[in-house]
């Protein structure tokens, strides 16, 4: 008797499709910034199925005080590392400071890199009315958009300072607008960053679209926060990312053991593995 063995499980592939049934049913999602593939790989493991390639990737890795300071030709390194990581993973792009801004061709063009070299299944942007054109145009290339609204930090040097979203009706009232608005021009999705709870609560309930909150409250369909703030590896982080773990401390112990372990003159002396031939 021949015994039948089953066939593998292969993964899913998680795709727009899969966010907006995850809405549909009321299910809500996890989501984390990622910048390399080793990490995607133990992101998707830990059950992560949404991964931002995120442009604050300029600070994380890069070192630098903002997020203006992220080369396109990085992001899109990045982007490919992290969907070699987690190939069934739904793979966000951020399109980084003045990829996007010249023009409608511009932005087009640099999208579609995002997608082709990239791999992405998305791209994100830092939107206000003045970008309905470009998303339009960027949708019309069959490339989903996702419109960034509330707190835009590649504004900072204009603002002088992070602007929580959303604080009096009128501001309320703009947000909803320009939401609408965007969904309209045709975005796939909405993230709203550092906003009130009844500005993002507002926002849901007047899109049929998925909404992504990045400190906005809990009416969010999905929610994302920055990998380094959640594992405890940044000095400062923000109110709606509290770390998890320890994550600084733990490195800081390892590498004190490891610095103690070849100080001594012990490491390999009795275990090195590779011999001499017969």
């Amino acid at each position: 008797m021949v015994r039948r063995t089953r066939p593998p499980v292969v993964p899913q592939r998680i795709t727009l499709r899969t966010i907006r049934q995850w809405v549909k049913a009321g299910q809500k999602f996890p989501m984390l910034t990622c910048y390399d593939a080793t990490t995607a790989r133990w992101l998707w493991r830990g059950g992560i199925q949404v991964l931002l390639a995120g442009d604050s990737a300029a600070q994380m890795i890069l070192g630098f005080d903002d997020t203006i300071h992220a080369p396109l030709d990085f992001m899109v390194a990045i982007t490919a590392a992290v969907r070699r990581g987690a190939p069934e993973a739904f793979v966000m792009a951020d399109m980084p400071f003045l990829s996007y801004h010249e023009s409608d061709a511009q932005a087009v063009a640099n999208a579609g890199r995002f997608m082709t070299e990239g791999q992405a299944d998305a791209v994100k942007m830092e939107v206000d009315e003045s970008f309905l054109s470009t998303v339009r145009h960027v949708t019309r290339a069959a490339i989903p958009v996702v419109a960034h609204i509330g707190w835009r930090p590649q504004s900072l040097h204009r603002t002088g300072t992070a602007v929580v979203a959303g604080r009096t009706r009128d501001k309320i009232t703009q947000l909803v607008n320009l939401a609408q608005a965007l969904q309209d021009a045709g975005a796939a999705m909405l993230l709203i960053e550092a906003s009130t709870a009844e500005a993002s609560a507002e926002i849901v309930a007047k899109v049929s679209i998925p909404v992504i909150g990045c400190g906005a409250g809990p009416a969010c369909h999905g929610h994302v926060v920055i990998l380094q703030d959640w594992l405890g590896l940044t000095d400062w982080h923000p109110a709606f990312a509290p770390a998890a773990v320890d994550g600084g401390r733990f490195i800081q112990e390892a590498a004190a053991r490891w610095g103690k372990l070849v100080r001594s003159g012990s490491y390999l002396k009795k275990d090195h593995p590779y011999k001499l031939s017969e």
